[in-house]
């Protein structure tokens, strides 16, 4: 028999329930904003995304995924090179020896595809639970969690959503009560996208948020604004 929610998760469920389709207006074309044609070209591009923009990440792996094919292009190429192909999106070093390593797992335990199982996947290496979130979701249609980056971290405290400030694994069991698990993906999508576009760190346009109203944040931070003038 299912758990009953907790009256602060039915609280937030019902404010969910009125904020989704308020996004789904704004932004008909959420999706993945990475370019990818394959599990193997987003688990790339996903671990080349940490700390760096997903419109730098697409202009390297344009040639990136012309070059490397395969779990095994990957696993065989020089550090060197693999450094010099990815090193305009930062952390080049690390990046290099995440891909290598995850690669080298793929052939070593998968015959050099990309599982479509949570546990398999976050026993690579460079792949945490957000990762694998994205892959599953994007790459395999699977609805297995909920991806938690920055900005859905962010737009989620703004809108009360959870009580965690930065935990994301604690953020994800806080949102995925809240709507259906076919749901789970396009979730992620659309607080990625507020938090892009309108729901910004450090300058969030609160004024134009259409979900001023249900947001616990923005009244706070305008009023705040009000003070500072």
């Amino acid at each position: 028999m299912p758990k009953k929610p907790t009256k602060l998760t039915q609280q937030r469920r019902d404010r969910l329930a009125v904020i989704v389709p308020i996004l789904r207006a704004q932004y008909p074309n959420a999706k993945c904003s990475l370019d990818f044609r394959s599990p193997l070209e987003l688990i790339v591009a996903t671990i080349l995304s940490a700390q760096c923009t997903d419109v730098r990440v697409n202009i390297v792996t344009k040639s990136l995924f012309t070059k490397y094919r395969s779990a095994a292009d990957y696993a065989k190429a020089t550090p060197e090179d693999l450094e010099k192909d990815i090193q305009s999106t930062g952390f080049y070093r690390n990046k290099t020896k995440s891909i290598q390593s995850m690669a080298r797992s793929l052939i070593e335990h998968h015959g050099g595809n990309v599982p479509s199982v949570m546990s398999q996947l976050t026993e690579l290496a460079g792949v945490g639970r957000k990762t694998a979130n994205v892959v599953l979701g994007n790459a395999f249609g699977l609805n297995e969690g909920i991806a938690v980056d920055t900005h859905v971290t962010r737009v989620a405290n703004r809108l009360g959503l959870t009580k965690h400030p930065s935990d994301a694994v604690k953020i994800e069991l806080d949102l995925m009560p809240l709507i259906s698990p076919e749901n789970w993906t396009e979730l992620s999508h659309l607080l990625i996208f507020h938090g892009r576009n309108i729901c910004d760190a450090r300058r969030p346009k609160c004024e134009e948020c259409p979900l001023l109203p249900h947001c616990l944040a923005g009244p706070k931070i305008l009023k705040e604004r009000v003070k500072a003038k």
